[in-house]
């Protein structure tokens, strides 16, 4: 087999323009396509820098031209030759090497490639699994080394960004206590401690507290975190996020800098102007308005209560839910009463996925109202619906009745899947909001207990202090979220610091004083220290570049992913290990073997 040995790579082949015409080039790459002509030789030879055309002349003087016929897509080639102009109506426009090409006076075939199982090359149509098994394959793909690019550009403008403003990049442990509040952990045995168990991080949060503990006041950290949950497209058992966390500073403050950080990603790398400061919504007004708490603002669509217009009726679907304290929503899709009844069944199951026990409709059409509940209601209550929903001839009203959070959760989910279907979103629009003040706490009917919503760590508004352990529900956290596109791209808080309120919380989430301090000892430990105001925040590094490159799925913006099932196609990851390994960490599992 050929090396390049005399022969190293003068320029990149996407970088060839035409100015360098006449110019004698050393190049490197893959075959990308080969087109035969008998005596001539195309082929489009490809490199991570994009694509250009080399020529292939039999009459080429030293040329050894058989060798040239024997290239196949995907070899491994370096040429030597010299740049020269297309013929006018040979130039491909497509191409930003389109204009020149290179006559190769001498080949060298550095490794040869077996046929791939698919194309090299963008859009291609083959099965996930598949792209996944063959990862290196399909990370040649131009798209897809697009993708990691930008997401390399991003990471540098975080940390250049990041350093301007005072910031220090600190390390924080991968092996930790395990803290079970959250997600499941991944657990990793000690060999040297039989028995017991570091957790993977599911996120710095302990540690990136006791940075400002100990007076680094600006600290992140690009970092890989763990979790064992159940996956969706924008999951995965190991993802990267930026963290932050800074000490004195107020929310306003903390939300300023990262508004400038975001600002600065998207004109550095998308060049598109980003206005701040962004919109800022209350956590009610987001789940009132639209039943999310991460809300996308490109269409409109918000949700509407009439539960006063069809309350005190014979109609004892509405009538049960209102008189258990429910409530009565519609959204309004414009211009759709015409809507196929065929559709309308198939929304009725769509709700139910979301907890919904059904789904009525009221379409205002040119022959009069049409509702599966007319019969209970007077003309004049539609005509009020229509009035007080904006409505006009030609609308559709969609409604679920039911309690507050399933309502917002079925007409919130039934929104964007309008929005979907009447291709109402702006795929280059950017919307940007942050959410604010959080519920602190969450019942979990199942556990009957309150958890942490975001975590324990956070801090209470301090006009609601006094109701942590009498009243949970009514207490409202220092917490925010950055939202792009209907997407939590990244959350913060600001935390506790004293460790008497720690307590409380705690208490508030059914930790005993013992337990708190098994778990989180140290931290509590650490406040009684002169512990600074502090907070930060987290984006999600792969959710974020996944909106960027206007990706579905984080897998296509991560190098080497794992599917749904949290399993390595490519590696086979995880796999089996043999008994003295298990042996030697004390470990014996009850699966039997196959």
């Amino acid at each position: 087999m050929e090396t390049l040995t005399g022969m190293e790579r003068t320029h990149n082949c996407g970088d060839l323009r035409k100015s360098d015409e006449g110019s004698s080039v050393q190049l490197a790459g893959w075959v990308s396509r080969r087109r035969d002509h008998g005596g001539l030789i195309f082929v489009d030879m490809r490199d991570r820098s994009g694509i250009v055309q080399i020529v292939f002349d039999g009459s080429t003087e030293g040329l050894d031209f058989g060798k040239a016929e024997t290239l196949r897509n995907e070899f491994v080639i370096g040429v030597r030759g010299k740049v020269r102009a297309r013929s006018e109506d040979t130039i491909n426009p497509k191409m930003a090497t389109g204009e020149i090409e290179v006559v190769v006076e001498e080949l060298r075939i550095l490794n040869k490639a077996k046929t791939p199982p698919f194309y090299i090359q963008d859009g291609v149509d083959v099965d996930e699994m598949v792209r996944l098994r063959y990862r290196y394959l399909d990370l040649r793909r131009p798209e897809m080394q697009q993708n990691i690019i930008l997401r390399h550009r991003v990471t540098k403008i975080m940390r250049d960004y990041l350093d301007a403003n005072g910031f220090l990049e600190i390390e924080t442990p991968m092996l930790c206590r395990s803290t079970p509040e959250g997600a499941r952990d991944f657990l990793v045995p000690s060999r040297l401690n039989p028995g017991q168990f570091y957790a993977l991080p599911q996120s710095p949060q302990i540690f990136k507290q006791l940075l400002m503990v100990s007076g680094f006041e600006k600290y992140f950290q690009i970092v890989r975190c763990f979790r064992d949950e159940d996956l969706r497209a924008d999951r995965q058992p190991e993802f990267t996020q930026l963290d932050i966390e800074t000490s004195f500073l107020n929310q306003d403050a903390i939300i300023k800098i990262m508004e400038g950080l975001v600002k600065k990603i998207f004109e550095s790398t998308m060049d598109v102007k980003i206005e701040t400061p962004f919109l800022r919504m209350s956590w009610d007004e987001a789940m009132t308005r639209y039943g999310s708490d991460k809300p996308d603002l490109r269409f409109g669509m918000e949700l509407q209560d009439i539960s006063e217009y069809v309350k005190g009726s014979d109609f004892k679907v509405f009538a049960s839910v209102l008189d258990k304290g429910g409530q009565v929503k519609v959204i309004r899709v414009d211009d759709y009463a015409n809507i196929p009844r065929r559709e309308l069944d198939n929304l009725v199951e769509y709700v139910k996925t979301y907890g919904a026990k059904g789904l009525a409709w009221i379409q205002y059409t040119e022959e009069g109202v049409k509702s599966p509940f007319k019969k209970f209601y007077s003309d004049e209550t539609f005509e009020q619906i229509k009035q007080a929903t904006g409505c006009k001839t030609g609308d559709l009203l969609l409604v679920v009745g039911d309690k507050a959070s399933v309502v917002a959760q079925a007409l919130g989910e039934l929104r964007l899947e309008m929005a979907r279907r009447r291709n109402l979103i702006d795929p280059d629009k950017l919307c940007f909001l942050w959410v604010v003040d959080f519920p602190m706490f969450e019942y979990v009917e199942e556990e009957k207990r309150y958890k942490a919503m975001h975590h324990p760590f956070t801090a209470p508004r301090e006009e609601d202090i006094e109701y942590l352990l009498t009243d949970p529900a009514r207490v409202k956290a220092n917490a925010y979220d950055i939202v792009l596109n209907g997407v939590e791209v990244g959350g913060g808080s600001l935390r506790i610091y004293r460790s008497d309120l720690q307590e409380k919380v705690f208490e508030a989430i059914g930790l005993t004083h013992e337990q708190a301090h098994a778990k989180f000892g140290f931290l509590m430990d650490a406040f009684e220290y002169g512990t600074p105001p502090h907070g930060g925040i987290a984006f999600g590094l792969d959710r974020l570049i996944m909106l960027m490159a206007k990706r579905k799925s984080i897998r296509d913006v991560i190098a080497f992913p794992k599917t749904q099932s949290a399993i390595d196609p490519m590696s086979q990851a995880p796999g089996e290990v043999d008994e003295k390994q298990l042996r030697e960490l004390s470990i014996r599992t009850a699966v039997k073997k196959k």
